[in-house]
């Protein structure tokens, strides 16, 4: 993924501090000419002229260097701003273009450390240039004040360098023990993030259960609030440990300093006016060994960059070119497909089954079976660790992602509502589909109907349902495959649903995953499914005195009809 190039801001930025360092390092000069202007004895015209002169290159720097850190002090924030923007844009680009079913990698990021990268890391590693370059910029003004120093008394040098040996292992033992504490602290913060976004999907749950101090001893627990605690005192006690150290380097560095420069004014080689610039390098130079919460920023932004080119750096699946036969029917072929886990247990196949052309499949199995793995295999949603799937007899693989997305539809027991209003999640469906799908009349009883904006919406699961199935009608797909689509609709509407569907869908395939006797009994054939295998492949009729095949559909009307 190509990067941003740099921005105006940036540009602004990269200039403003420039000018800013320099501008701080004339200010002594300038200050020192006005000092031994002052005191010079001479009077009349060119007295006048050479304080006048020297007052203004002093009005020159000060406002110079007062432009310079206005600019620099309005430019840095919204430099990384923009970068934080561009970055989190960048990293919620890559992660959709990932996909589903694991492409994320085994033991890839779960949704909550994702969250506090998208969030946490990538705003830190947005303030890296801004910190980099006021860091850099720093350093090469503390560098320029010792040259001075040297112009102005080779001795004046020499007394300040000899602290700049111990600043610079200092700022590297510093640089050295902050990165990785700064990245132990982002990964417990992603840790407790993981884990709570788990806490808050089940948060009915707990409460129902009255589980909530166990939850949050679960939070909390294992170390994990611990490890927080421990990076956030192993980072302050670096930073506390860094500035100590370096304000009485400082200090010594400008006694020093200060002493030289007393001595050579005393000594009539240094002018009165050069015991002002000494002092005002020396703290200029001194600022080299004060940089430590200019670090503090490089460390940071490393460490969120490092967490962000983590995901970054994944690649996802693989996809072709090539598109099904325009004629063909829809026949889905899995052939030795195999699904494991992270942990590498098997959770589906090894599997060979073809469904035919035009035909309803209703997958049947107890919770676990591998129905909705199977369901996602054609399209892509998840991809087999073996084995092929084929549709038409092109391998799924290498179809390219928008001729598979117009091969296979979905639609799901609780479809997620993308777009700004109702019109837009939709998707092109209109009043036919939405009539078909049952939802036309509550579309109607919505403030503003079709226009409704999504964060107004107050759906039940079936009316969620139902707006999903509206979408997978309003494009002609060859397969259609409906993962638990209709679970959260009573018995009356969930018939009339399957009516207008059988409609709409007619000739194309349909995989249908079924938890209901009715499902079931209105396909073709039945795939049925125990502990990841294909236990047989049937019309419900010829499977239904079987009383295993029987009691995969517990809670359904089954058990009577077959009395």
């Amino acid at each position: 993924m190509p990067r941003r190039r740099p921005s105006g801001r940036t540009a602004v930025l990269a200039v403003a501090l420039p000018v800013g360092s320099a501008a701080a390092l004339a200010l002594p000069a300038a200050l020192a000419g006005a000092v031994d202007t002052a005191l010079d004895p001479g009077s009349g015209s060119a007295s006048a002229g050479a304080w006048s002169g020297a007052l203004l290159r002093l009005a020159l720097a000060l406002g110079a260097a007062a432009g310079a850190d206005a600019l620099a002090a309005a430019a840095g924030p919204a430099c990384a701003a923009e970068a934080t923007a561009d970055l989190r844009g960048r990293l919620v680009r890559h992660l959709l273009a990932l996909g589903p079913g694991g492409r994320l990698g085994r033991g890839g990021p779960p949704p909550g450390d994702l969250a506090a990268r998208l969030t946490g890391s990538a705003g830190d590693a947005g303030g890296r240039v801004p910190a980099v370059l006021g860091a850099a910029t720093a350093l090469l003004g503390s560098l320029g004040a010792i040259v001075a120093l040297g112009v102005l008394s080779p001795w004046l040098a020499l007394a300040f360098v000899g602290g700049v040996l111990p600043g610079a292992v200092l700022i590297r033992l510093f640089l050295r023990d902050a990165g990785p504490v700064f990245l132990r602290y982002q990964e417990a913060q992603a840790a407790l993030a993981a884990r709570l976004t788990a806490a808050l999907a089940g948060l009915r749950s707990i409460h129902a259960a009255g589980a909530g101090h166990r939850e949050a001893d679960r939070l909390l627990g294992r170390g994990a609030l611990a490890d927080l605690s421990a990076a956030g005192h192993a980072l302050w006690a670096a930073q506390r440990r860094t500035a100590w150290q370096a304000m009485v380097l400082v200090a010594v560095v400008e006694v020093a300093v200060l002493a030289t420069a007393g001595a050579l004014v005393a000594g009539g080689r240094l002018a009165p006016g050069g015991l002002a610039a000494a002092a005002g390098w020396a703290a200029l130079g001194a600022g080299l060994f004060e940089q430590v919460e200019a670090l503090v920023g490089v460390a940071h932004a490393r460490a969120g960059r490092a967490r962000v080119d983590e995901v970054l750096a994944l690649e996802p699946a693989p996809a072709g070119t090539a598109a099904p036969p325009a004629d063909g029917p829809g026949t889905l072929v899995f052939q030795g497909v195999v699904v494991r886990d992270d942990d590498g247990r098997t959770l589906l196949g090894p599997l060979d089954l073809t469904l035919p052309g035009g035909a309803t499949v209703a997958l049947v199995g107890r919770s676990g079976s591998g129905k909705s793995l199977l369901s996602a295999l054609p399209g892509r949603l998840r991809d087999p660790d073996e084995g092929t799937v084929l549709l038409d007899g092109v391998p799924v693989t290498a179809l390219a992602p928008g001729a598979l997305r117009d091969a296979v539809g979905y639609a799901f027991a609780r479809p997620s509502l993308v777009g700004r209003t109702v019109r837009e999640a939709l998707n092109g469906a209109g009043p036919a589909e939405a009539a078909a799908a049952r939802a036309d009349g509550f579309l109607r009883r919505l403030p503003l109907g079709w226009d409704t904006p999504l964060d107004e919406l107050r759906l039940s699961g079936g009316e969620l349902q139902r707006l999903g199935l509206a979408r997978l009608l309003a494009h002609p797909t060859r397969v259609v495959v409906l993962d638990d689509a209709t679970s959260g609709l009573d018995l009356a509407t969930e018939y009339q649903v399957g009516e207008a569907l059988d409609r709409a869908t007619r000739g194309r395939t349909r995989l249908v995953v079924a938890h209901r006797e009715t499902a079931a009994a209105r396909a073709d054939l039945v795939a049925w499914l125990d502990n990841g295998h294909l236990r047989a492949l049937a019309p419900h009729h010829h499977l239904l005195p079987d009383p295993d095949y029987r009691t995969t559909l517990a809670g359904t009307t089954l058990t009577m009809a077959a009395a």
